[in-house]
């Protein structure tokens, strides 16, 4: 990775743009990575423009690694002002472009970031959990990441992990 490149992901994810739950948006989308333990919620607000629906905000919130929060952060800004179908159509290389080439270890942040958007703007997709109402209803902004991890009732049992070795 390159120097340009590594101080754009910090940039990016030591001040994120559009961080945090929204209050009232029409969709959400969450997904999760089993490989790398990566979670990543996004809600999106529509507003109607010269008689199209478009993405007015969107906002996420993850449990993820520097370059996930980087991606999430250029993802929100590029998305503003499409349509569903326009956002569906980025792909995560597209929606990273912005950081320049991830390298290979990375490209699953932005599949993450990729896969949450479809989750909250495609009904039909496998990954999907929200859908899009019609303007002027609102879904519930649902549990935070947070919610979902933590245990509903009993005893939390906390496993500490051995101490990595010095070099």
């Amino acid at each position: 990775m390159s120097d340009d490149q590594t101080q754009s992901i910090e940039a990016a994810s030591k001040n994120p743009k559009n961080l945090g739950e929204m209050e009232n948006a029409d969709a959400v989308g969450t997904v999760g990575r089993s490989d790398c333990g990566d979670m990543l919620r996004m809600w999106v607000k529509f507003k109607e423009e010269d008689g199209r629906k478009v993405i007015d905000r969107a906002t996420f919130q993850t449990f993820g690694c520097q370059t996930a929060i980087a991606v999430a952060s250029v993802a929100t800004e590029m998305i503003r002002g499409k349509t569903a179908s326009e956002a569906l159509s980025m792909s995560g290389e597209e929606l990273s472009s912005a950081l320049g080439p991830l390298p290979p270890m990375k490209i699953h942040c932005a599949q993450l970031v990729e896969d949450a958007l479809r989750s909250a703007l495609d009904p039909a997709s496998s990954i999907a959990e929200a859908s899009i109402p019609a303007l002027g209803q609102t879904s519930q902004t649902g549990p935070t990441l947070a919610d979902q991890i933590t245990p509903k009732s009993g005893k939390v049992k906390i496993t500490l992990l051995p101490k990595a070795p010095t070099p």
